[in-house]
């Protein structure tokens, strides 16, 4: 009687696992970028789909992580240095006050649209693990690349990775 009790009990977990739906969704290298609106802090929507036919760098960041603000002044000069026409960068702000991050802009410098993610969302179809994390969205909007942690992106190496998208 205990035996089948639990082989009931087990039998019925199994199913209550596999019949809620399935686990969460990870975002791989080759996989459609997930499409998003955001407004960034100036008031402009930024629409992703919208911007197919250009490379786009999407960054999540906050400004409370310190690993995040060392690769801010490295993104600052990649957008900076890359064809406006052809390359955009999206700084999406997540977990963290606008009000903040405004005021890190102009205290640096930092001219890149800085988007609010507050309600998480964008990150959520991102399947963010942790910040900073960086995707390379190219032309057709396909995911490319997946960076996790900070990144030189001013370096000869990043700035070659993202060319390469960009003359396609």
């Amino acid at each position: 009687m205990k035996k089948l009790l639990v082989l009931t009990l087990v039998f019925c977990t199994f199913l209550f696992i596999f019949a809620c739906g399935q686990g969460p969704v990870t975002l791989k290298v080759g996989d459609p970028a997930p499409d998003f609106s955001l407004v960034d802090l100036k008031g402009k929507t930024w629409v992703l789909s919208e911007l197919k036919g250009q490379v786009v760098f999407i960054n999540f960041w906050a400004t409370w992580c310190p690993p995040c603000m060392k690769e801010l002044p490295s993104m600052q000069k990649l957008y900076t240095t890359l064809p406006e026409d052809k390359f955009k960068m999206l700084a999406i702000l997540s977990n963290d006050k606008p009000a903040v991050a405004n005021f890190v802009a102009n205290q640096y410098g930092f001219t890149m649209p800085i988007l609010d993610d507050s309600q998480k969302l964008t990150g959520s179809s991102y399947s963010l693990t942790g910040l900073p994390e960086t995707y390379i969205v190219d032309k057709q909007g396909i995911l490319r690349e997946k960076f996790i942690g900070p990144v030189e992106w001013d370096s000869p190496g990043s700035i070659k990775m993202i060319m390469k998208y960009i003359n396609q």
